[in-house]
Formats: structure tokens, C-alpha cells, sequence
């Protein structure tokens, strides 16, 4: 429980606090110095957020939408931001195409073909995020979506798997991308899937 407690409030305590003094002193050494700084940083936030910061709101991965972050959880608590957000990417093209029955297409293809205004056809299934009321709101949204994933998928997901010696991702820029494919998981979950009659 200790450990969960620091793992959230010192995310890099095991590579940030020493461990020499496991070795000679005792073994909970370093669990008790994470404590103590712990135990400072959660009495010192509130105000050096309200001295310091503009108290903005904090955005949190465990809020995102379910398939991001068990994609990318374990891979971000070991500090590989990159790999972690294409592992989310991954899994929100699998729970895509899980919903769609397709495995013939993935990525920016798959999302053409489940977003498009066309109507359905045998092995095609569509997502609609509304109904088909003939208004321009319905062939934005649904443009709008098929326009997102494409810049997900080729802006974010394929720069990190395709490019070698690409420097890790700072922390927050990953979150944003984090957040980039939340916002569609969220889409295609709430999203009915439209069948051909």
C-alpha cells in the first residue's frame, strides 16, 4: 500500500532516493526517506499551488478513458512515455476494431471506414456518435472524428513506433498524447455501431 501511495505522489522515488542504505542500515530505508518527502510534498501542495501556481486543474491518466491508460500503464510507471503512449494507441485500435468485427483494416483506414458518412455495407459496420438526421451537425461530427484519428495515428502513434533514436517523451507532452487518444477511445465506446439491413 506504501508503495502505491509514493508510486502517485513521488512518481520516480525508486530511481530518485537512494537504496545504498538498504544495504548497510535496513532494508526499509528507503521506503522510510519516500515517506518523509511524501509526507512533505502533500502538506507543501496546496500551498505552493496557491503561492507559486495558478492552481489550474491537474490532469490525471487515471481519468482518461479505461482502454489508454491499461495500455499504457505499465510501460509509464517504468518511465517509457514514448512506448507507452503507442501501446495505448494499439489498444484503442483493437478495441476498434473489436466493436467494428474488422480485422482486415487498423489505424487512420479503420477509422475512415467506421466514421464514414456512407451508409453501411455487409462487413462494414459504422459507428455513430448521433443519429443520421441528414444535418450538417451529423457529417461534421462524424468528419471531425474520422480527421482526429487520422492526426492521432499519423501525428502521434506512427513518429513514435516508426522513428529510431527518437529522445524519450517528457512526462507532460506524453500525457497530452495520452489525452489526444482518450478522447477517441471515448468516441468509438460511446459511439452505436451501424450495421447494413
Amino acid at each position: 500500500m506504501v508503495e502505491k501511495i509514493l508510486d502517485r505522489v513521488l512518481p520516480h522515488w525508486k530511481t530518485e532516493i537512494p537504496s545504498k542504505r538498504n544495504e548497510k542500515v535496513n532494508r526499509w530505508c528507503q521506503h522510510r526517506e519516500a515517506a518523509q518527502r511524501a509526507d512533505a510534498a502533500l502538506q507543501r501542495d496546496a500551498e505552493i499551488r496557491e503561492r507559486l501556481g495558478d492552481n489550474a486543474p491537474q490532469l490525471s491518466a487515471a481519468t482518461m478513458h479505461p482502454w489508454v491508460w491499461q495500455g499504457a500503464r505499465a510501460l509509464w510507471q517504468s518511465g517509457h512515455f514514448r512506448e507507452a503512449v503507442t501501446a495505448a494507441a494499439r489498444k484503442v485500435n483493437a478495441e476498434t476494431q473489436n466493436k467494428v468485427e474488422r480485422r482486415d483494416v487498423s489505424e487512420t483506414k479503420l477509422f475512415q471506414n467506421a466514421f464514414s458518412l456512407t451508409p453501411p455495407k455487409d462487413g462494414e459496420h459504422r459507428l455513430r456518435l448521433m443519429e443520421d438526421d441528414g444535418g450538417d451537425t451529423f457529417r461534421s461530427i462524424h468528419r471531425g472524428a474520422m480527421a482526429f484519428a487520422e492526426g492521432c495515428y499519423a501525428g502521434i502513434r506512427n513518429p513514435n513506433s516508426h522513428e529510431d533514436g527518437l529522445p524519450e517523451l517528457p512526462e507532460h507532452e506524453a500525457l497530452e498524447q495520452l489525452a489526444a487518444f482518450s478522447v477517441l477511445a471515448r468516441w468509438v465506446d460511446e459511439s452505436e455501431v451501424s450495421k447494413s439491413s
